[in-house]
């Protein structure tokens, strides 16, 4: 049985990783460097926190230069990471090696694709609602779904029977880049007007006219790129994610608030490169993107 290898021990890939262990299926996580993992073993293990309830889970852990071969890897960092995480672990992959990506948005997937050409990457999206309280601390925020797949690809791996039994709520897919397109629509719509208006998902109500006109161009967009039934009922959608996560602040209000880089690149910026590249006038996501960069360099943040 494949050990599954999980860099990225934050919201999701902490979530992921204590579900696995639970399981009794085998983990390892990859952390950044020797001080990181002095760390986590001074924390004793990966907290979840589920329905108020903290469980440690011990899982092992190690640095990326590690000798141990990697036949299974679940890449949870921040997209814009992905490429440069994924080089420095090239070296310790078994030929034909699987990498499940789980980032937001688009155009990291390609990008680590490209760098691990002989690896077999996994596309994934998840709803599911997760939060880092500290470090190693892990709170399971609300219950969602994870698709998975590679484009063009039927056939399920034998290794989703594992999630199955670790009680990861999951899809397999073969027109995957669909869910990642109606994610990355969602994101757009919602997450930088939280920043802008500095408010909760639910804060959004207040500006149903923006919202309306940003998912009016996002499926003009949708269907311009071939993703025609990513775009079905998106602004319905889009409400409904607003009123059912009304509480929550969104993942791109959190990097903001913490002064961390934000993934506008491969959400906002990736659609507006899209739009470009299909010679498309999007005036409502240009404003949108051009606001929130000016936005971020006001805090000293990046703009990319």
């Amino acid at each position: 049985m494949s050990t599954w290898h999980i860099l990225g021990a934050g919201s999701l890939g902490g979530l992921w990783a204590a579900r696995l262990a639970r399981a009794g299926l085998p983990v390892r996580l990859i952390l950044r460097d020797q001080t990181r993992l002095s760390q986590y073993r001074a924390a004793g293990g990966l907290t979840l926190v589920e329905d108020g309830f903290a469980s440690l889970y011990p899982i092992p852990a190690e640095v990326p230069g590690s000798a141990i071969p990697i036949r299974r890897l679940l890449l949870a960092c921040k997209a814009y990471d992905a490429e440069e995480a994924v080089a420095e672990l090239a070296p310790r992959l078994a030929p034909g090696a699987e990498i499940i990506l789980l980032q937001n948005g688009l155009g990291s997937q390609d990008a680590v694709a490209n760098r691990v050409p002989r690896a077999h990457c996994v596309f994934a999206s998840s709803t599911e609602g997760a939060f880092r309280e500290s470090d190693f601390r892990v709170v399971y925020a609300g219950r969602g779904q994870t698709w998975l797949g590679v484009p063009g690809e039927r056939r399920a791996p034998d290794w989703l029977e594992q999630l199955q039994t670790a009680g990861i709520n999951h899809d397999w897919s073969d027109e995957i880049l669909e869910k990642l397109w109606r994610k990355l629509a969602l994101n757009c719509a919602i997450n930088p007007l939280t920043v802008l208006h500095d408010c909760r998902n639910g804060g959004l109500r207040d500006w149903p006219d923006e919202v309306a006109g940003l998912c009016e161009e996002l499926s003009e967009l949708l269907h311009a790129c071939g993703q025609g039934a990513a775009a079905s009922d998106l602004h319905q959608d889009v409400l409904r994610v607003i009123d059912g996560t009304a509480a929550n602040f969104s993942s791109m209000y959190q990097d903001v608030a913490r002064g961390r880089r934000t993934e506008i690149s491969y959400l906002l910026g990736y659609a507006l490169r899209e739009a470009q590249r299909l010679q498309l006038d999007l005036p409502r996501l240009d404003d949108l993107l051009q606001r929130l960069r000016e936005h971020l360099t006001v805090r000293g943040l990046p703009v990319d």
